[in-house]
């Protein structure tokens, strides 16, 4: 009798823990679970009535019952942590999207003043007579990033064809004669007024954008566009290694910018026609400028006697 009984327990143990890990496993509520678990410690009691052989004590009942809290809670524990680690991962996710424009825009602040200084440095310490062939070398440069990126499938780029070429070579003439512009107004005036004059860029193309799209700015816009005019001239008045010829050609640089700005709206639509995607992207427009702008940098060098100067 004793080992019959001891035989019941331990199959009604196995089968009631089957039953119970069936309800642990599936996604029912806290108390749907509580119900389920003591309708079988009931039918288990109940099937103890029917024979006194097979008998249940409440010490065991009650060690099945803690058995299957603590399953439970280890399932809960870990359906809890399931949780925190995804809220954990959107929020970092969503933390590291909104740094990215942050670090771009430092970086743009740290290379654009970094390759002021380093052409200031290059054609006013060094006394070096050649920026266009300095312009030629940074563009290559730039060509060859963007391509290597291309290749490495770090960037993608259009596929270039000659009805895009032909519709994006008023803004490359326009994009070289900056950059030209850009390069001589550095040799002759400092940083600080090359900074404060580019000001006035923004100015022209505000007002570029009333006359050619009907742009209107708000008053604000205006007042703060006045104040960089009063900025540029006061600057101007006090400097006191005022170059007439470089600030004619920064005024020349000014404009270009601006022309740059409107011709690239103006031409933009026509260009995103000229590519299979329908699309142009900023890694296209670097590609384009730089790439076109080389057999035109080479002619220059040439005509302005920048290859006689470098060979002597």
């Amino acid at each position: 009798m004793s080992s019959d009984f001891k035989l019941d327990i331990a199959t009604n143990h196995d089968s009631e823990e089957r039953g119970i890990g069936k309800t642990i496993g599936s996604n029912i509520s806290l108390d749907e679970k509580g119900k389920t678990v003591h309708t079988s410690f009931n039918g288990i009691y109940e099937q103890g009535k029917l024979s006194p052989n097979n008998y249940v004590t409440n010490a065991e009942r009650r060690a099945l019952y803690d058995r299957y809290l603590k399953g439970n809670k280890a399932i809960d524990g870990d359906n809890g942590s399931f949780h925190v680690d995804d809220e954990e991962r959107h929020r970092l996710h969503g933390s590291a999207k909104k740094s990215v424009p942050l670090i771009s825009g430092t970086a743009y602040c740290i290379s654009s003043c970094s390759m002021i200084m380093l052409n200031k440095i290059v054609l006013s310490s060094y006394n070096f007579n050649a920026g266009i062939s300095l312009m030629f070398y940074q563009n290559f440069i730039s060509t060859l990033v963007v391509v290597l990126l291309a290749l490495c499938g770090r960037v993608s780029v259009e596929k270039l064809n000659w009805r895009l070429v032909r519709v994006w070579l008023p803004v490359n003439v326009i994009f070289i004669a900056m950059l030209v512009s850009g390069m001589y107004s550095l040799k002759y005036i400092n940083i600080a007024m090359v900074t404060i004059l580019k000001n006035v860029t923004n100015i022209l193309t505000a007002i570029g954008e009333l006359y050619l799209f009907r742009k209107r700015q708000s008053s604000k816009v205006w007042t703060a566009m006045f104040v960089m005019i009063i900025s540029a001239v006061s600057g101007g008045v006090t400097d006191l290694s005022f170059d007439a010829v470089g600030y004619a050609w920064q005024i020349m640089n000014c404009v270009l910018t601006a022309s740059y700005s409107l011709t690239l709206r103006w031409v933009m639509d026509e260009a995103k026609k000229s590519t299979k995607s329908g699309s142009l992207n900023e890694v296209s427009m670097v590609l384009l400028n730089n790439l076109l702008s080389l057999p035109f940098a080479i002619i220059m060098i040439f005509l302005f006697g920048e290859w006689d100067y470098r060979c002597s």
